[in-house]
């Protein structure tokens, strides 16, 4: 399947499902990452789902809030 497929099937299905806000495929690894680690799940693990040979190009997408930094410490510490 060709990138461009991809993305007309995603939007196909973004607008199926009344999604208004952009969807693209990188839209969607993002948020499958960032779901990941908020519920727990360590970093290695979307690391190697998504591909990335590095730790570091994984963290990328690890855009917490201050909210959800310091619900995570209260919660560990």
């Amino acid at each position: 399947m060709c990138p461009r497929t991809v993305q007309r099937l995603l939007k196909r299905v973004a607008n199926r499902a009344a999604i208004s806000r952009p969807v693209t495929p990188h839209i969607l690894r993002h948020t499958f990452a960032v779901a990941a680690v908020q519920k727990g799940i360590s970093l290695p693990a979307p690391q190697r789902l998504l591909g990335h040979e590095y730790l570091a190009t994984t963290q990328i997408y690890l855009n917490l809030s201050p909210e959800e930094v310091l619900g995570e410490f209260h919660r560990k510490w």
